[in-house]
């Protein structure tokens, strides 16, 4: 009697926890803190993004544990991790993560907490992000030039995430600014943040180069890393919330006419920063379309679509602030639509994965034929 073949389902272990499923926090947090500025217009949404903070503090908490037992049990794969060229830069997210969920907090998590606690709880993960996130800064890119012996060609958008993480920190740091002494203490966070923009801004534009001339010369990036591209979103969408947010804050904080300077900063970078984050949205996206009809399946690469989209629309949403247009209100809820659409996507297909047994598993054996020959054609397909 011939049976019908099972498939191979290998057990689950944190061995494999990598730091780029932080990706799933900082995707979840965005989507509450994005669609605060829209709450008051939606009836009941203010509940659902308290929720969508409340998950993202949650996924927060299981993966710390997570990570920690993987350092503690699985040394050699969390040292492997870092010696990775592929995976090293995705320290960056656990920055990302810690200060994602830390703003949010103060968003809209202070309805759930309550206020005192939202302003300790953002201190501390701010604090802590912003550390971890500086030194992803310095050590990832050292490790790159000392130990991964990167090329030109293999660059992707993932080098830039650990350049990002502190340009979060930079939007996310003012919002703590008025629950500080008036005076030295709230000048000191707010040009703190200035300087975080500062470096991540001209960090990642001596990154980004490689990574728009790795796209033209080098052909398209593989099917899995595709998604990828929408990461470049992130310190555009993130730079524009930052001025947005040192020009809230400013008033009364730094004297004139610096306070007015950063109400015109906020305007004259958002503006045209914004318009360039437009163009390579559509460019991103004609290669994820080009990527599916190749056959690109889901991997957590897909997490690329949600976090980097966010910072669109709390950009998206500065501008229309300080710009009095009403004309960014159409364009931030579209993005925030297709944010949310791109969040219930990942998580399908994560659930799916873990329950499938193709995520956090045990490598199957290499088989013992010989791996097919790959060649290039013309379209940039590999077949």
């Amino acid at each position: 009697m011939v049976t019908a073949a099972r498939p191979l389902v290998y057990p689950l272990s944190v061995r494999h926890l990598a730091p780029n499923w932080y990706a799933t926090v900082m995707g979840t947090a965005v989507v509450a803190t994005a669609g605060a500025a829209l709450a008051p217009h939606v009836p009941g949404l203010r509940g659902v993004l308290t929720g969508m903070w409340a998950l993202s503090l949650v996924l927060l908490l299981a993966l710390l544990t997570g990570r920690a037992v993987h350092w503690v049990r699985h040394r050699d794969q969390a040292r492997a991790h870092l010696l990775d060229p592929a995976t090293a830069p995705f320290y960056g997210c656990l920055a990302m993560a810690l200060l994602a969920v830390g703003g949010g907090a103060l968003t809209v998590g202070r309805d759930l907490i309550g206020l005192r606690t939202a302003v300790a709880l953002d201190a501390v993960l701010f604090t802590a992000g912003t550390l971890i996130g500086l030194a992803a800064a310095v050590a990832v890119p050292y490790l790159m030039a000392v130990r991964h012996r990167v090329e030109p060609g293999q660059a992707t958008p993932v080098w830039l995430l650990p350049l990002v993480a502190p340009m979060v920190s930079a939007a996310v740091g003012p919002q703590l600014v008025p629950h500080l002494p008036p005076g030295q203490a709230r000048r000191t966070l707010l040009l703190v943040c200035l300087a975080l923009f500062g470096l991540s801004l001209l960090a990642t534009l001596v990154m980004l180069p490689l990574v728009f001339a790795r796209t033209l010369i080098g052909g398209p990036l593989p099917l899995a890393l595709t998604p990828t591209l929408f990461l470049v979103l992130g310190p555009l969408g993130q730079s524009t919330t930052a001025v947005g947010a040192f020009a809230d804050v400013a008033p009364g904080v730094v004297p004139e006419p610096y306070s007015a300077g950063f109400g015109v900063l906020a305007v004259l970078y958002g503006v045209p920063v914004m318009g360039f984050a437009l163009l390579w949205a559509c460019l991103a996206a004609a290669h994820v379309l080009r990527a599916r009809r190749h056959g690109m399946r889901f991997s957590m690469t897909w997490w690329s679509f949600t976090f980097p989209v966010g910072t669109c629309v709390t950009g998206t949403e500065a501008l229309g602030r300080h710009t009095g247009l009403v004309a960014y209100a159409g364009p931030a809820v579209v993005l925030y639509a297709v944010l949310v659409v791109a969040w219930g996507t990942a998580v399908f297909g994560t659930l799916r994965g873990l329950l499938r047994g193709e995520l956090l598993a045990t490598p199957a054996p290499v088989p013992a034929a010989p791996r097919p020959v790959t060649v290039r054609t013309t379209s940039g397909a590999v077949r």
